[in-house]
């Protein structure tokens, strides 16, 4: 079974024990000052345990001054990280497998506030007790969302300029660093950082490390420097393809020169930057140009071709959300594939090992490349060798974890995934610290929605009798609600794995049963955990008790079939947005209503890309600052940002205003039990993620 995905791979002269890579992902693990401590060493050893045969570490930084990305970021930059690397580079070698880092520099995809402060900080953290304590804790009242605001826009004029190839600020699409002052690098510049990349590799190397990765994909400088749209430069460095691609050939040749012809090196290459999704045709590097960096690649010593896509201006290309399909980046390893002769590695929505398998079989490509389904399951390979695919957690694009890992960035956190909340804290959670002191102390978890799914395959993997009711005759809550607009039906996917983790670790789940006072007594609980969910919410506003109105739950259930018709949906939350993409598809006029001054308040960026343009195509009416006061049998009456009133036709009204905590049960809960817990939304309304680890954390306090 799956004799390709688990055979020896080469690599230059290194040997891999299977065809499995574990992509390069920002995850925000490491010491503030980029040392490799116990939590990102953990982080990564638990996915060698799992059986991956190469893991590519997190962009790594070479330059200490201007090139850092992330607080939690590993470094390279100094000769002080060779020690603290090397016992983590000892751990992952324990398992079998091998380590690559990846070498990065940010670029002008940066923040300059960011990148000029934090070696100021980090020293002053080695002399000042608890300071990472207070400045993370200033860093809780920091949102990516400021990073909008005129006002903070206006102060960043006044920070030093971002470097890159050339002087194009960021902006387009989906980039969440809009119009920061950028600048281009010098040619002594260029040759310094040149020197400190290749540094770097001679530093991974007395570490122990396996090989360096290279990163000139994903809109970071090597790429700048590739990209006919960010390098815009006159000299030896910019014009021409030679001449783009001098910084990464003179990076690429050093370390073979220093480190040795033996030493592997990948290139992870965007080859193709998708601006024509944004509207702009013959921008940036596209695929035929893409395909020509390949071979020049391969010509100066690249052992390995890493192929990828896009920059943060067309992010949902490189990381993709729920609409992009499994696969569908094929043809771009594929393209590569035929134009080489090293091996080639590739990503693109790659999830399952069936999939991974017929990729190898059709030699699109040498090796397969994992990113999110390595946080998502980190066992991923050891359950596709055992033949237990069924048991693997697979990653449902939701994004989560790139959102939380710029979310998390200045609090000190790492970055989260929806479907494991044990990802980058398997120093906190792991089989070592977890209590198996259960018993057979019986607890009853209410609701089979992905926080009681979760809290009651943690009962009962810490050894509790563990029974979960659910009063509808399938499980997964408001997860069978969210799977159904469209391009969401990995939201099942979500639902099966949860579900199959739950009965593997010996949970009795009894669907098409209420949970009452009388069935919880019988059960005579220890503890019962209360995940009830939650009911959308109403407010009083005249006419909402017509019968043209409804809530997005009744259209998504299908309780309530609209087509055909002129519908309002009030609210432009997620899920609101979402269900207008729906309603859209079943031949509705649609026009979306918003109180807030902008469409999609508080929505990640790469949602609001993946869903808006598409209702702009298809001819929604997106209302932002508008408030709605009064509903008719025919009419929406709202109340502009200046206060005129504005009278909209429709046949009916959709609501879209959130939700609020259901705990029917919990006076009776708390007759019954010591101890009651409330988690996901019948605590507080919230995502996937906070579900997920509300159900860890509550199954680990019992």
């Amino acid at each position: 079974m799956y004799e390709k995905l688990l055979s020896e791979g080469k690599i230059g002269s290194l040997t891999l024990k299977n065809r499995v890579i574990m992509a390069a992902m920002g995850v925000d693990c490491a010491e503030p000052d980029g040392k490799a401590g116990p939590r990102v060493s953990d982080y990564y050893e638990e996915r060698a345990k799992g059986g991956v045969g190469l893991i590519i570490t997190e962009v790594t930084r070479v330059n200490n001054y201007h090139g850092l990305a992330l607080g939690g970021q590993l470094s390279m930059a100094s000769d002080d990280m060779i020690e603290p690397f090397s016992k983590m580079v000892d751990k992952i070698h324990s398992h079998g497998t091998k380590i690559f880092v990846q070498l990065h520099h940010p670029g002008r995809q940066n923040l300059s506030a960011l990148a000029y402060s934090w070696n100021l900080l980090s020293k002053v953290g080695k002399i000042i007790p608890h300071f990472w304590d207070i400045t993370y804790g200033m860093g809780k009242y920091v949102d990516t969302a400021m990073l909008e605001d005129p006002r903070v826009m206006k102060m960043m004029k006044f920070m030093p300029p971002v470097v890159s190839s050339g002087n194009i600020p960021t902006g387009l699409g989906a980039s969440i660093i809009k119009g920061q002052p950028t600048r281009a690098l010098t040619i002594p510049e260029i040759h310094r950082l040149e020197k400190q990349f290749i540094a770097a590799a001679k530093r991974v190397q007395k570490a122990g490390g396996d090989g360096v990765e290279l990163h000139a994909a994903h809109g970071y400088l090597i790429q700048q420097f590739l990209s006919p749209y960010t390098n815009n430069r006159k000299d030896m460095y910019g014009g021409s393809l030679d001449n783009r691609m001098r910084f990464l050939l003179n990076i690429l040749k050093g370390i073979k020169k220093e480190c040795g012809e033996d030493f592997p090196v990948s290139v992870r290459l965007t080859v193709d930057e998708f601006y024509d999704l944004l509207g702009y045709e013959n921008r940036g590097i596209q695929l035929a140009e893409g395909v020509q960096m390949a071979k020049k690649v391969e010509e100066a010593g690249a052992d390995l071709i890493n192929v990828s896509c896009g920059n943060y201006e067309t992010l949902n290309t490189l990381i993709e959300p729920m609409s992009f399909q499994p696969g569908w980046r094929t043809y771009l390893a594929k393209a590569v594939k035929e134009a080489v002769s090293v091996p080639v590695a590739g990503v693109g929505v790659i999830r399952t090992p069936d999939q991974a398998e017929a990729l190898l079989e059709s030699g699109n490509q040498d090796f397969i490349t994992l990113g999110r389904p390595m946080l998502a399951d980190p066992h991923w390979v050891e359950k596709a060798a055992a033949g237990r695919p069924q048991d693997i957690q697979r990653c449902i694009s939701c994004v989560t974890c790139f959102e939380t890992d710029e979310g998390n960035a200045l609090k000190g956190e790492p970055c989260e995934c929806a479907m494991n909340p044990y990802c980058c804290r398997e120093i906190q959670y792991n089989e070592n610290t977890i209590k198996k002191d259960g018993n057979g102390l019986t607890v009853a978890v209410v609701g089979a929605g992905p926080a009681g799914l979760t809290a009651a395959r943690e009962a009962a993997k810490r050894g509790f009798k563990t029974v979960l009711f659910e009063k509808e005759n399938e499980p997964g809550g408001q997860l069978n609600l969210a799977k159904m607009p469209p391009n969401k039906d990995r939201m099942q996917w979500a639902i099966d794995d949860l579900t199959q983790g739950a009965k593997n670790a010996g949970v009795e789940i009894r669907l098409g049963t209420a949970a009452t006072e009388e069935n919880l007594k019988a059960l005579k609980p220890y503890a019962v955990i209360l995940a009830s969910g939650g009911t959308p919410i109403v407010p009083k506003i005249p006419g909402l008790d017509g019968d043209n109105v409804c809530t997005v739950a009744d259209v998504l259930s299908g309780k309530v079939n609209i087509e055909g018709k002129k519908v309002a949906v009030i609210g432009s939350g997620l899920t609101g947005l979402e269900t207008a993409e729906l309603l859209v598809e079943k031949g509705n006029t649609v026009t979306v209503v918003e109180m807030a001054d902008k469409i999609g308040p508080g929505i990640w960026t790469q949602h609001y890309w993946d869903i808006v343009p598409n209702l702009d195509k298809a001819g929604a009416n997106l209302l932002p600052s508008h408030k709605l006061t009064r509903v008719s049998d025919k009419s929406v009456f709202l109340e502009t940002a200046d206060g005129n009133l504005k009278v909209i036709d429709v046949d009916c009204v959709v609501l879209s205003l959130g939700v609020r905590s259901v705990k029917d049960l919990e006076a009776a809960a708390k007759s019954i039990a010591d101890k009651v817990i409330a988690i996901g939304d019948a605590d507080k309304p919230g995502k996937i993620v906070h579900a997920t680890r509300a159900g860890l954390e509550a199954a680990w306090a019992l």
